[in-house]
């Protein structure tokens, strides 16, 4: 397996990292280093804007939607380059990593051309409505039910944990549309505007005090006709097909986002003499070694494309990964000692370590758990049969 970049590809790197760094270190270092997902949201749609007119929003995507038909190496240089440099989380990850290239994939031309290029531009910003309460980790139980009328479909019903869905001007929703049906069949994929009646918006504070997950209610919301991805009854289908862009090039900056708090746990330990003790330093070493054998596994599965020999294999990294930050968090706290478990008194958000431990808590949950990641490798990777689920 070829790990290396040719030269003109390390040019490209030069290129990202001295743009990102002109960035970072002038008009919008005032959102460097951000650890939280909520902190300046303007700033940060400006930042989407400004990624855009450098044509640096969804670099994959076809120059003629806004993109520069970046090769995969490209795509992951980018991405690395980005987390280097400290840039912020996407606000509008889900637009453009999940529900442009599914347009790409399935949607009319019609939706393409009226959808695509406000992604591109950082102009329109989406959430996901999939998980509800009684249908988390097993999407296909979902409720949440479309009724047809005339030239629309009038929504009702509640999603859950929807990611900075108060700062999203659209949501792809995954309903049920038709009567008397359950689990995977009668489910559509909707395209719906968030500025309407019939929809509220709720957040929902979490543990380290912030409020990334919203519920969000419909009450006879409505959504043209022309806004059903697919056809009838094909949600499902798509719904999955846009998840599995999740497992993308993403993963490798997240994985660069990684590599900045364990760099940070290795700081605070050497700084507190933490990193001379031999049971520190091993547990240090574990994470570093955990690390590169996850950036050498999405390699692999980048590398593999669309399928082949290694096509279980992704289906590991959302557990790995997971399992991985939840335990660096627990390193750091421990690197930290009571240090960890006060905030300054001005601050307006726990620091970069503390955050770390008490969002990581949610890694293994939200994404589907660690025990439906499991079920998803027994029954998907490795062919068992299917657990028994409730009167199956």
């Amino acid at each position: 397996m070829k790990l290396g970049f040719s030269d003109m590809e390390e040019a490209f790197r030069r290129e990202c990292a001295s743009w990102f760094e002109d960035q970072m270190a002038g008009e919008f270092a005032d959102i460097r280093g951000i650890a939280n997902l909520v902190d300046k949201p303007e700033r940060r749609k400006a930042w989407e804007r400004r990624l855009a007119e450098h044509r640096y929003s969804c670099i994959g995507w076809p120059i003629a939607w806004g993109g520069r038909d970046a090769t995969l190496n490209e795509q992951v240089i980018f991405a690395e380059e980005y987390a280097r440099a400290g840039a912020p989380n996407r606000l509008n990850h889900m637009g453009v990593e999940l529900l442009g290239p599914t347009l790409l994939a399935l949607g009319s031309s019609e939706q393409k051309a009226r959808f695509l290029p406000a992604i591109a531009e950082g102009t329109a910003i989406w959430c996901q409505g999939y998980s509800e309460p009684g249908a988390g980790s097993d999407l296909a139980a979902i409720r949440t039910r479309a009724r047809r009328d005339g030239d629309e479909w009038v929504v009702e019903g509640q999603k859950i944990w929807t990611s900075l869905a108060q700062f999203a001007d659209m949501i792809f929703v995954l309903a049920r549309t038709e009567d008397g049906t359950s689990g995977r069949e009668g489910l559509s994929f909707l395209l719906v505007d968030l500025d309407q009646p019939g929809i509220e918006i709720r957040p929902i504070r979490q543990i380290n005090g912030e409020a990334e997950f919203n519920e969000v209610f419909f009450d006879g919301a409505r959504c043209p006709v022309a806004n059903m991805v697919g056809a009838e009854g094909e949600g499902w289908t798509v719904s999955t097909t846009l998840l599995s862009f999740e497992r993308g090039i993403s993963t490798l900056g997240q994985q660069m986002q990684f590599r900045n708090e364990l760099d940070a746990v290795i700081a605070a330990a050497k700084r507190n003499g933490k990193a001379a003790d031999p049971v520190f330093r091993q547990r240090l070493a574990e994470a570093e070694i955990g690390l590169r054998l996850m950036r050498y596994g999405a390699l692999r599965m980048l590398a593999d494309g669309k399928g082949g020999a290694l096509a279980g294999a992704a289906l590991t990294y959302k557990i790995q990964w997971a399992s991985w930050r939840r335990a660096l968090g627990e390193l750091a706290m421990d690197v930290l000692g009571q240090e960890g478990e006060v905030a300054p008194v001005d601050a307006e958000a726990w620091p970069l370590l503390a955050n770390l431990y008490l969002y990581s808590r949610a890694d293994t949950i939200y994404g589907g758990t660690n025990q439906i990641q499991r079920n998803l490798i027994a029954e998907r990777g490795l062919g068992l049969p299917r657990e028994p689920r409730g009167n199956a």
